[in-house]
């Protein structure tokens, strides 16, 4: 009896000490996550390689941007867009192959089609072929804007939304063709509020520079549902195609809204391109719920900022010099990378009021910054 005291005593030591050690290692774990081993750092930004998948650059003076995505370890996907009275979208795709040529490790390049001649028998065609000569120079997606859905018009007048059935030869077209279509349909939420009641200030200085596109000015024109369930019932179509809403697919003001589509529509994906500002309007007093929806869609989510000369920062800023535009693009890339990376409280010019960066892991930071782009554009793995 007293023998097997004894050896219950030394098996007791034992296990004490075993709990000790474990629970050593476990301490030394939190503080290593602690110190940043898990997470990025602000001084980690420029050693990572990074994307920025929603980028407009136009002409040689815009190339200064990309002289600061060199300087901050970005490549950028530039995208080609159709507007009535924007650059021809040849002069937009002949530029876009000579930045490639150019930048061959910086610069990869989305095209779109012309709406011109929507109403004409040969559209379709005109408008696949278009999109085979871009592909065969190199494009690695399509995009598509808002001016469908707000302008176009069909030949009754009435105003064709991108579930009307001519686009569905164009979008198979794509889908069995790996083509990732990027779709820039609908607006904002934000735009069927009269300016005092918006909730971001990014909104509102647009809405103040285009009254065209400002909604709550034309009620005359569909409700925002009604651009949202056109565009989902689109996804519906073509359970195939591959598409990437921009501006976080038009669903920026409820994360929850925009889980409801990522888990409803599998090929569906969302850069986050000047609408991270909704994402820290909601982090005001929802943090956590931002958050855990970013652990959630790690997946899905591609990191973009819409950044060109046009821009309303840039222009109501004044910034027309080369170091303005250079210091303007490292700011905004900043802001986001201290917005994603630490949970510091933060400040910035688009959102009234105090909140918390978000702290992601490293591997969410290393997926929205780079892995999901490259996995969604595939071209870009050829950078």
């Amino acid at each position: 009896m007293k023998c097997f005291r004894r050896y219950k005593l030394l098996f007791l030591i034992l296990l004490a000490g075993f709990l000790q050690q474990c629970t050593q290692v476990s301490n030394l774990k939190s503080g290593n996550e602690k110190s940043g081993s898990s997470y990025y750092t602000l001084e980690d930004f420029k050693s990572l390689d990074k994307i920025d998948a929603h980028f407009h650059i136009q002409s040689d003076a815009d190339t200064i941007f990309i002289k600061q995505a060199e300087e901050d370890n970005f490549r950028v996907l530039n995208l080609n867009v159709y507007k009535d009275n924007g650059k021809p979208i040849e002069e937009q795709q002949e530029f876009s192959i000579r930045m490639i040529k150019a930048f061959p490790d910086r610069v990869a390049w989305g095209t779109t089609f012309s709406l011109e001649n929507f109403n004409n028998d040969d559209w379709q065609e005109e408008a696949v072929s278009y999109i085979k000569n871009s592909v065969s120079n190199g494009a690695i997606a399509v995009k598509v804007w808002k001016n469908i859905g707000f302008f176009l018009k069909d030949k009754n007048g009435k105003l064709v939304m991108i579930d009307n059935p001519r686009f569905d030869p164009i979008l198979d077209y794509m889908a069995k063709n790996h083509i990732p279509l990027i779709g820039h349909l609908g607006e904002h939420r934000n735009s069927w509020l009269p300016l005092e009641k918006m909730t971001v200030n990014g909104n509102r200085d647009y809405a103040r520079a285009h009254p065209d596109e400002h909604m709550y000015l034309h009620p005359e024109r569909p409700s925002y549902e009604d651009y949202i369930n056109a565009r989902d019932h689109m996804l519906a179509k073509h359970p195939d195609l591959k598409f990437i809403g921009a501006h976080l697919g038009s669903l920026e003001w409820s994360v929850d809204e925009l889980a409801k589509r990522l888990d409803k529509y599998p090929n569906m994906a969302v850069d986050m391109a000047e609408r991270i500002s909704h994402l820290q309007y909601q982090t005001l007093t929802e943090w956590q719920k931002v958050h855990d929806f970013f652990i959630k869609y790690q997946d899905r989510l591609i990191y973009g900022t819409d950044l060109r000369r046009g821009a309303m920062d840039i222009v109501n800023n004044g910034i027309t010099d080369a170091e303005g535009i250079k210091k303007h693009s490292h700011e905004v890339w900043m802001r986001h990378w201290k917005f994603f990376t630490t949970d510091e409280k933060m400040r910035v010019p688009k959102v009234e009021g105090e909140f918390r960066g978000l702290k992601l892991p490293r591997e969410v930071v290393d997926k929205i910054y780079r892995k999901n782009a490259e996995k969604w554009f595939p071209g870009l793995k050829k950078l």
